[in-house]
């Protein structure tokens, strides 16, 4: 059943788009959401790869708490993949962020935002969920009309903070906030911003409080394309003899976006030798085209193992890592798909709060050193006073000791059941 709300068109704060003008529905924060029946739903989520996993949750609710809603999601082409086939979407909106931003200026990519603006308000969406929070994915909301759009609040202040029951010495200055940008003027609806001491997938699911989900744990549900299979299938006949179909796959992603969030070259190489010599697996390199120079690098220190960089797609990456025994990475995507689908996964952290964007439900997969320099959210090694510390003076062993370990986790549960009676 369709929900019934009717709110004027006036249009406060136009906002241009090209050729067309978008007005911003009047806010309705007096109905009753939690009561209504919506049908049509836009998630604007486009980017990161790890926020658009974060976000997987939230679909996962909404579909239980409209299971015959049309849900649409606006993503980026290269995030699209990874929930292409997801079965709670009913159909993807594309945004070619990357086009936009490296030819804004060009007619063509001028007119694709317009055209997909135009498509959006279109579908006359009643619910519209922003989760992204700039402007311009507050634009996307406000081109909906919907007359319920939803955001984070505006950015509340930081203060001193604790982790792990300590109090931070360098607090810090930057991250997610709330909504940036002036986006939260946009929506009907604010999610409240208690505390910023929450994993992102929690802070998510806060819309629950306005829309009335379930309190069943999060589920995932990523999904692994058959094209992808196939091709990661094709990839693993091509392992060298030295690594064998027989072994135990481990993959290791040295990649990151930030230099800060980077473990030691050195580090990597060493981890890969051990698991290819003593521990008898096969690790494989992923990342990105642009990881290329690094990840040839890290393999030519690490023989026995194989370097699949540049070699996959996003959806690549989750049907490979799906059949990893384990996963090493730095705070980076592979990191969150490995979660996300429940591989025994170790994780690096430096800079970055574990407490805010580590392995959901995966604590004792992240290794870091108690410094108190960190977590700083510095992303630049310039802007490191302290010499890269909490990166540098982790060691192989310290690695190779957590690997050991939540392996032995991952076992227990499949050794007391074989034991079992």
């Amino acid at each position: 059943m369709s929900m019934d709300i009717h709110v004027p068109r006036a249009a406060a704060l136009p906002v241009s788009g090209g050729a067309v003008t978008f007005p911003i529905p009047l806010a309705t924060p007096d109905i009753d959401i939690r009561q209504a029946d919506f049908s049509r739903i836009l998630i604007i989520k486009p980017s990161a790869l790890g926020d658009v996993v974060h976000t997987l949750p939230v679909l996962e609710k909404l579909r239980r708490r409209y299971p015959r809603a049309r849900i649409d999601w606006l993503l980026t082409p290269e995030n699209a993949q990874i929930v292409r086939g997801h079965p709670a979407i009913s159909k993807i909106l594309l945004f070619a962020r990357r086009d936009f931003a490296e030819n804004g200026r060009r007619i063509g990519a001028v007119a694709a935002v317009i055209r997909l603006l135009g498509e959006i308000r279109a579908a006359r969406y009643e619910l519209v969920i922003d989760l992204h929070g700039q402007f311009r994915s507050a634009l996307f909301a406000v081109a909906s009309e919907a007359p319920v759009r939803i955001g984070f609040g505006s950015p509340i202040r930081r203060g001193a903070s604790m982790f792990q029951g300590r109090q931070l010495e360098n607090i810090p200055h930057r991250g997610w906030a709330g909504a940036r940008e002036g986006s939260w003027m946009a929506y009907s609806h604010r999610i409240p911003i208690p505390t910023l001491e929450v994993h992102a997938v929690d802070r998510y699911l806060w819309l629950g409080n306005l829309l009335g989900f379930d309190n069943d744990p999060p589920l995932f549900n990523l999904p692994v394309s058959p094209e992808a299979e196939a091709r990661v299938t094709n990839l693993l006949t091509r392992l060298p003899v030295s690594a064998g179909p027989a072994r135990p796959l481990a993959i290791l992603a040295p990649g990151t976006l930030w230099e800060t969030k980077q473990w030691t070259p050195e580090g990597f190489a060493g981890v890969a030798r051990r698991l290819a010599g003593e521990e008898g697996f096969a690790p494989i390199f992923i990342g990105s085209k642009g990881e290329r120079g690094l990840n040839r690098s890290i393999h030519s220190q690490a023989p026995g193992s194989t370097d699949f960089t540049g070699k996959t797609t996003p959806a690549d990456a989750v049907a490979l890592i799906r059949r990893a025994a384990v996963v090493v990475s730095n705070d980076s995507g592979a990191m969150h798909i490995a979660a996300a689908l429940g591989r025994p996964t170790v994780c690096i952290f430096g800079p970055t709060n574990p407490v805010q964007v580590g392995p959901y439900g995966m604590p004792r997969s992240v290794v870091r050193l108690n410094l108190p320099c960190s977590p700083c959210n510095f992303r630049r090694l310039s802007q490191c006073p302290y010499g890269h510390a909490c990166m540098r003076d982790l060691t192989v062993e310290m690695v190779m000791d957590r690997i050991r370990e939540v392996l032995a986790a991952a076992a227990a549960p499949q050794l007391s059941k074989c034991q079992t009676p």
